[in-house]
């Protein structure tokens, strides 16, 4: 049997191998199809699952489970009605540096679509984190972040209307708030406080972002404020589990 290089007997590694050795019917045909994905290359199409099944002599439940966790993994994309090698995950730095910045550094062309810029009366649970008193105006603004046109996540962004007046006229949506912010209007980011999860998204996010409601999603709530202190935005963003990692450099920890 071929193996990944982290499952290869000896190996340091042997994920998913439980401690008797016996290998799991499914397990092994991911092992099979990971060293295909390798020689197929990003972009290459997988045979169907027919003929996985008939390569490796087993059912096509069987190998419909190995291919489910390559998927759920990022390390395959369904298009069409086939199924291709992924790319590798765009890696999103855990810093104040905004998703425009993060996807660019890795060579892809990131992308914004519109769905909604609304403007309302703040609730309670809006109003600490955006320095909005009850009952002034808020907007929200929900985008769908794209990385070179294909959709990886799903963004709602609450911020004072009295920070942002011209926000429905000046700010291209398809461009990056924080330049906006920064460039247009003299806002400089300070410090934020983040919480990451691991969610299911909504029938309805699971839609926009074009994904099936059982995949994974790393949901980031981030409270910002700018340099004086003040309470600046609030955003919640779905990731795409299968698409995104995230990255940060932690420091020696001293006494």
């Amino acid at each position: 049997m071929d193996y990944p290089n982290d499952q290869a007997p000896g190996a340091p590694v042997r994920s998913g191998i439980p401690e008797h050795g016996r290998i799991p019917k499914y397990y092994a045909v991911k092992a099979r199809v990971a060293v295909l994905i390798e020689e197929l290359g990003e972009g290459g199409l997988l045979p169907t699952e027919r003929d996985l099944a008939v390569r490796y002599e087993v059912s096509r439940e069987t190998v419909r489970q190995a291919l489910r966790e390559l998927l759920l993994e990022g390390r395959l994309r369904r298009q069409g009605r086939g199924t291709v090698v992924a790319g590798p995950k765009l890696e999103q730095p855990l810093s104040l540096a905004s998703y425009t910045e993060g996807v660019r550094r890795q060579g892809r062309r990131p992308g914004r679509n519109l769905i909604s810029l609304d403007r309302f009366a703040c609730p309670p649970s809006l109003a600490a984190a955006t320095g909005v008193a009850l009952g002034e105006p808020i907007w929200h603004m929900e985008r769908v972040l794209l990385a070179d046109d294909e959709r990886v996540g799903l963004e709602s962004t609450y911020v004072a209307v009295a920070r942002a007046p011209f926000l429905a006229t000046e700010f291209d949506p398809d461009s990056s708030f924080y330049g906006y912010l920064r460039d247009e209007l003299g806002i400089s980011f300070g410090d934020a406080d983040e919480r990451i999860e691991t969610v299911l998204a909504t029938p309805r996010e699971a839609l926009l972002i074009g994904t099936p409601p059982a995949l994974p999603m790393l949901l980031i709530h981030r409270v910002s404020r700018d340099t004086g202190g003040n309470p600046l935005e609030r955003v919640r963003t779905l990731y795409r589990g299968d698409r995104f990692s995230f990255t940060t450099h932690l420091g020696a920890v001293r006494d």
